[in-house]
C-alpha cells in the first residue's frame, strides 16, 4: 500500500512542476518520450540493415588529451566514426578537427556551447546551433548534416524539431540499448562488455572523447573494437549508415563525391 502511494505522489509532483514550468516556459510542458518521436519519425535512433555496421560517435570534443588517443585506435583498426564536435573547442582546437576530416571521419553538430533549450529561448538556441554547423563547414563543408542536442531528446521540442528540418538537418540520438554512460565512468571494462553484449547491426553507440577524464573510454575502445571485429562488424560513420535506409536516401542528393561509400 505504501508503494501505491507513493507512486501516487510522484505522479501528483510530476504533474505540479509541470504545471509550474509550463508558465513560465512553454516548451517545457509537455516532455515526449522516444515513442512520441518515433512515431513522428522526427529522429534517428538506429538505422535497420542487414549489413553487420555499427555506428561509433563521440561526443563533446574535441579534446587534445583523449580525441589524438582515440583516433590513433580507430586508425589502428581501420575503423571510422562520427564526431558529434561543439563549435567552440573546433576553435580551440582546428588540428584535431582536420584530423578528424582526413582520416576518414565525419565531424557533425552538438552545438557551439554545449547549452541547454530549458536555459534559453528557442531563437538562442537555433542561433547557436548555426554558429556550429558555420564552424564545421570550414573543416567538412560537403556532408550530410546530422545534429545530436546536449542531453538527448529532453533538450528538443516541437519548434526546434522544425527549424532544424528547414535548415535540413537530420537529428541522431543514439540506440537506446547502446547508451554507455561512460561519462560516469563506470570503469572500462563496463563501458566495453555493454557495447559488445549489446551489439546489434545498425546500431549507433554512444560515447564521449571530452568534458572530463575519458581515459575509460579510450580503454574501453581498445576491448571494443577487437572483439566486434572479430564477430564481423564493420565500424562506420552515421551518414553512411544511414545510406543503407531507403528511408533517409534524400539525405544523400547533393552528396560529397569525395566521399563515397564503403565497399559493400
Amino acid at each position: 500500500m505504501r508503494t501505491h502511494y507513493t507512486w501516487l505522489f510522484m505522479i501528483v509532483v510530476t504533474f505540479v512542476i509541470s504545471f509550474w514550468l509550463s508558465l513560465f516556459n512553454p516548451a517545457l510542458a509537455f516532455i515526449p518520450d522516444r515513442s512520441y518521436y518515433e512515431k513522428r519519425g522526427d529522429i534517428v535512433w538506429e538505422v535497420p540493415t542487414e549489413k553487420k555496421w555499427i555506428a561509433l560517435t563521440f561526443d563533446d570534443g574535441p579534446d587534445p588529451t583523449y580525441t589524438p588517443e582515440i583516433l590513433d585506435i580507430l586508425k589502428e583498426y581501420h575503423a571510422k566514426a562520427t564526431f558529434f564536435v561543439i563549435g567552440k573547442h573546433i576553435l580551440e582546437h582546428p588540428n584535431l578537427v582536420q584530423r578528424e576530416v582526413m582520416e576518414g571521419h565525419d565531424i557533425e553538430n552538438h552545438t557551439f556551447s554545449h547549452i541547454r533549450l530549458q536555459q534559453m529561448t528557442n531563437e538562442t538556441f537555433l542561433k547557436d546551433i548555426k554558429m556550429a554547423d558555420k564552424t564545421i563547414d570550414q573543416f567538412q563543408p560537403y556532408r550530410v548534416k546530422l545534429f545530436r542536442p546536449p542531453g538527448g531528446a529532453l533538450n528538443l521540442n516541437e519548434d526546434i524539431i522544425e527549424a532544424l528540418k528547414e535548415n535540413h538537418m537530420e537529428i541522431v540520438l543514439w540506440s537506446w540499448h547502446q547508451d554507455t554512460n561512460d561519462w560516469k565512468r563506470p570503469g572500462a571494462s563496463r563501458i566495453a562488455q555493454h557495447v559488445i553484449k549489446n551489439a546489434h547491426n545498425g546500431d549507433i553507440v554512444i560515447l564521449h572523447d571530452a568534458g572530463g577524464d575519458r581515459s575509460q573510454t579510450v580503454n574501453a575502445l581498445k576491448q571494443i573494437l577487437p572483439e566486434l571485429e572479430k564477430q564481423g562488424y564493420q565500424f562506420v560513420t552515421v551518414s553512411n549508415l544511414l545510406r543503407t535506409c531507403p528511408k533517409y536516401q534524400f539525405l544523400f542528393q547533393q552528396e560529397n563525391p569525395l566521399s563515397p561509400a564503403p565497399s559493400k
